[in-house]
């Protein structure tokens, strides 16, 4: 891989692998080399999951984000090479409230990149109290259509954009996880990747992304969830409560 200086989608510019970088959001610069064993491991890790399961048992969280699309992308290489001809499959939970931008992103890479993609959508009627309750929200507009579509697709294997840096609850998650009700593995192949790391490989790959990171987004969620800050950690323009709470979330089910 190789990487030298380019512009964040917020226009400023950075340098992977130099001396003398310029600050991107007061992130450090990912170690191109550093960033090469990671793309390895994950690999590896995917070509694992390639050469155990079968493809069509297998899906990606795709949120439409700049994680999930990298997970996306890592995989949808893993499988040309393991499986030719197969075409990658992807969940994505639509809640009704997510950002239009992040929408039509998805749509349109679904159709360039010919993934199976398989929208799912929360069973709520049109007065459901979006954002009141955040624990409760996230159960039943994303956890509850989640889980019911592994077990509709008979999705064996779940691969997601998570990565620990984003919360500290995430920091404590392995790389595999074996979940219940329905029997399913997630595996989070990005889970070391830095926020630098992503841009890294986004940039490095020229690999397409939403329009709102432009904006200075840096994390996207629900529309009420999130919001546009300056400074501070990635997800900060995240709503706090659920923020806290992801070890309740987790354990329902939750990415």
């Amino acid at each position: 891989m190789t990487v030298s200086s380019m512009a964040s989608p917020s226009g400023r510019v950075w340098q992977v692998g130099g001396c003398g970088a310029r600050r991107f959001i007061r992130l450090r610069r990912p170690s191109v080399e550093g960033l090469e064993l990671k793309v390895a491991r994950a690999r590896r890790v995917l070509l694992e999951v390639a050469h155990t399961w079968k493809p069509q048992d297998v899906a990606v969280a795709w949120t439409g984000g700049k994680d999930s699309t990298v997970a996306l992308s890592l995989w949808q290489r893993v499988l040309d090479e393991a499986h030719p001809g197969m075409r990658a499959k992807a969940l994505s939970l639509d809640t009704g409230c997510k950002f239009p931008e992040v929408v039509a992103f998805r749509d349109r890479m679904a159709q360039e990149w010919s993934i199976d993609l398989t929208v799912v959508r929360p069973d709520v009627g049109p007065d459901y109290p979006v954002a009141v309750d955040r624990v409760a929200c996230c159960r039943d507009l994303k956890v509850e259509p989640l889980l019911r579509a592994l077990k509709e697709r008979e999705i064996a294997v779940l691969l997601t954009g998570v990565r620990a840096d984003e919360n500290p609850e995430r920091a404590s998650r392995p790389q595999t996880e074996t979940f219940d009700a329905p029997s399913h593995v997630r595996v989070h192949p990005v889970l070391e990747f830095s926020e630098m790391d992503i841009w890294a490989y986004t940039m490095a790959q020229g690999l397409p992304y939403c329009t709102l990171y432009a904006q200075g987004y840096r994390s996207l969620g629900c529309v009420p969830c999130t919001s546009l800050v300056v400074g501070g950690d990635e997800r900060a323009g995240r709503d706090a409560t659920k923020e806290a709470s992801m070890d309740a979330l987790h354990a329902l089910g939750y990415f």
